[in-house]
């Protein structure tokens, strides 16, 4: 009796799994049917997200953010440069977003993946335009030495909403930058102070007192949605991205400005309601992420 109820079972599983690969559009409709998703998440809802400072030892600001299966390694490298002419009292931002084969089954050896260039003009547009950073805050001595941050961001399980998981990294690694110490040397040129000095007395007198920490405004969040009919997904995976190809990008701040709103495409034309009701969906998860991240840093401060 178990042994028929169990291959009853399996075979039931196999059919639906055949179902979904052979029909995949129809398997996801039936779903949206009875309001519900393959995962059991409502139409509405993310995927459980959590985030971790300090993931790279080397770096001086580094996070690594998981929502769902979808995993971001984040990292900040800081370097001294001889600041623009135009702007000779402000540092720089260089935003770098790579997707090395092992993300994902589509991504190939030797070949750049498609997304990665979009997404890391999306995540430099995004960042910038909030204002979360002071450039002027990256000076060091006006027009002759000031910061540039390297920030890398590396996917390393892409599971659909790459941008949203990107942004999250990349706002927690600046949360958990630690800006070196620098001072002059003889010829005049701001170098960085190593770390086993930093206690001791310096030849020269340093530029910054001691390692400091950015100050962030306006964070800004994002939630990637897909429109599909009448219904509006929120942080969709690989296989509901593939499946139904228009999605809407929402990147609010921390006060609920817009930020951003992005739309590549598709086949489904973003009317206002539906706009507007991802603008709102963006706004609950805002909520959601800032706590994530205040929580990360009360436990990177507390250890």
């Amino acid at each position: 009796m178990g042994s028929a109820t169990t291959s009853s079972d399996l075979s039931s599983e196999m059919e639906v799994d055949a179902f979904r690969r052979l029909f995949p559009l129809r398997f996801h409709e039936r779903h949206l049917l009875e309001s519900i998703r393959p995962d059991a998440r409502p139409l509405g809802k993310a995927r459980e997200t959590t985030l971790a400072l300090g993931a790279v030892a080397s770096a001086d600001g580094s996070a690594l953010a998981k929502i769902g299966c979808t995993t971001m390694l984040a990292a900040i490298k800081m370097e001294v440069m001889t600041p623009t002419m135009e702007s000779p009292d402000e540092g720089c931002i260089a935003i770098d977003f790579h997707m090395p084969p092992i993300c994902s089954p589509i991504v190939r050896p030797g070949r750049p993946a498609e997304a990665a260039p979009v997404v890391s003009k999306q995540l430099s547009d995004t960042i910038l335009s909030s204002g979360m950073i002071n450039l002027k805050e990256l000076s060091l001595v006006s027009g002759k030495a000031a910061w540039m941050a390297y920030l890398d961001i590396y996917c390393l399980d892409a599971d659909g909403s790459l941008f949203d998981a990107a942004l999250l990294s990349a706002v927690a690694a600046f949360a958990h930058l630690q800006i070196p110490v620098v001072s002059l040397n003889d010829d005049g040129r701001v170098v960085v102070v190593p770390e086993e000095n930093e206690g001791g007395e310096l030849e020269k007198e340093p530029v910054n007192k001691g390692k400091r920490k950015l100050k962030l405004s306006s964070i800004p969040f994002s939630l990637t949605c897909i429109l599909h009919k009448n219904y509006i997904l929120a942080d969709p995976t690989a296989e509901e991205e593939s499946v139904m190809e228009t999605l809407v990008t929402v990147a609010l701040d921390s006060s609920f400005q817009l930020v951003s709103l992005y739309k590549p495409g598709g086949p489904v034309l973003a009317y206002t309601s539906a706009v507007q009701d991802c603008v709102a969906l963006t706004r609950q998860r805002v909520k959601e992420l800032r706590n994530i991240l205040n929580e990360a840093i009360s436990d990177m401060e507390e250890e």
